[in-house]
């Protein structure tokens, strides 16, 4: 199912945390200009670590700047999550920040990274209903139908068939919509659960009448370290994502696995 020969890409996940837009802003640019492929965020409306009262910044918003600022690397968020915003808005958003990223003549870097959520303080603190881990999967079915609908009809359509990325590796119903809707599918699993899951995904993509040939396997490196990360690419993980957290960016990380992205490209 996996190109095997599909080219290895770094995304790096710029967590909008204790830290001040210019300090974000200048990390994007930085990773841009070292050459990496994808800049991520993440939707959310509170800090994941350190004191969960602390500076943090929204993410759509931010995507519309990162869309204005950047002229090459792809970006979105890891992941956008579905419950926070109606379905077709959605959709229009993620056209308009195409739009914008597309510089002389070029298509749209946006990638629509979506998730069903998992955060309960984000619902609570800002008055959206948390439902349990089933509804809210079912609710991200409903949205990823609406969403493809309305980029068929929106005036002007997305400047490409935008990219859609699904986190998440439950087997019931997660991989089902990754087999159904997905350009990229992103979790953290290990690298022997990879070659399980992906089992799993064909025979979704059987019963979904789907070819995912182009499917991109996506994963985590986090705290791993080479032989984990080998590991991932031999069971056919071909994007791999970096989380860095500021204002002390560990760039010296970046250059690491950017040396390792390269050197894998060239063998």
């Amino acid at each position: 199912m996996v190109l095997l020969d599909t080219p290895v890409r770094l995304g790096v996940q710029v967590r909008p945390q204790h830290v001040t837009y210019p300090q974000i802003r200048d990390a994007v640019l930085w990773l841009e200009d070292f050459g990496v492929d994808i800049a991520f965020n993440w939707d959310h409306f509170y800090p994941l670590s350190g004191d969960p009262d602390g500076a943090h910044f929204e993410s759509w918003t931010m995507l519309g700047a990162w869309a204005e600022q950047t002229e090459r690397i792809e970006f979105g968020a890891l992941v956008n999550c579905n419950s926070y915003r109606n379905a077709d808005l959605q959709a229009d958003m993620a056209r308009t920040v195409d739009h914008i990223s597309a510089k002389g003549g070029a298509t749209g870097r946006f990638i629509f990274g979506t998730g069903s959520g998992w955060f309960e303080k984000d619902y609570l603190e800002y008055g959206y209903e948390f439902g349990t881990a089933g509804s809210r999967l079912d609710d991200l079915a409903e949205g990823l139908r609406r969403v493809e609908a309305r980029w068929q009809v929106l005036n002007p359509a997305p400047t490409r068939k935008i990219p859609v990325m699904i986190g998440g590796a439950g087997e019931q119903k997660t991989l089902r919509l990754v087999a159904r809707h997905a350009d990229i599918w992103h979790s953290f699993v290990k690298p022997d659960a990879v070659t399980s899951k992906l089992e799993i995904l064909e025979q979704w993509a059987e019963k979904e009448e789907r070819d995912l040939s182009n499917l991109t396997v996506s994963n985590e490196i986090g705290a791993r370290g080479v032989a984990e990360v080998d590991a991932l690419y031999d069971a056919g993980v071909r994007l791999f994502t970096l989380g860095l957290d500021g204002p002390d960016w560990n760039f010296d990380a970046v250059k690491q696995w950017v040396a390792w992205r390269d050197a894998k490209n060239a063998a």
